[in-house]
């Protein structure tokens, strides 16, 4: 288990939501503040706030790739492929190890049945920071 997954760990049952665990658990890998990060995840918790959308431990994933990976290049945004490209890989690997993508799908809210607990979740978020980025600690 790496220091990040424990460190995500950590923060999830701070009382952080699994997107912001996730991406403060990552904030070595960017150039961005822990507390600006704690903030852009705040909205993507608990699947958008309606557990309708997509995994928190996901997208708090796909906010630290677009920051790793963006060339931040206004007038010439060319990394955005790239960083799709990556984001497409998260995604896929992630459905993988959870089952779904989907809050509520994963939480098993209509049909009974959980796929991967919150903190399995973050785990896996974690991990597909970590694969697709190349980086581990």
């Amino acid at each position: 288990m790496s220091d990040r997954i424990k460190l995500a760990d950590e923060l999830h049952r701070k009382g952080f939501s699994c997107s912001q665990s996730v991406a403060v658990a990552c904030a070595d890998l960017v150039d961005v503040p822990k507390e600006i990060l704690f903030k852009a995840t705040e909205g993507f918790g608990a699947g958008m706030g309606t557990m309708d959308g997509v995994c928190g431990a996901l997208t708090g994933g796909l906010l630290i790739a677009g920051l790793k990976n963006s060339t931040g290049n206004l007038d010439s945004p060319k990394s955005k492929s790239s960083t799709m490209k990556i984001s497409k890989a998260m995604l896929i690997s992630f459905r993988e190890k959870c089952g779904s993508i989907i809050c509520r799908e994963l939480k098993g809210v209509d049909s009974g049945k959980m796929l991967c607990s919150c903190p399995e979740c973050i785990k896996h978020g974690v991990e597909v920071v970590e694969e697709q980025l190349a980086i581990r600690n």
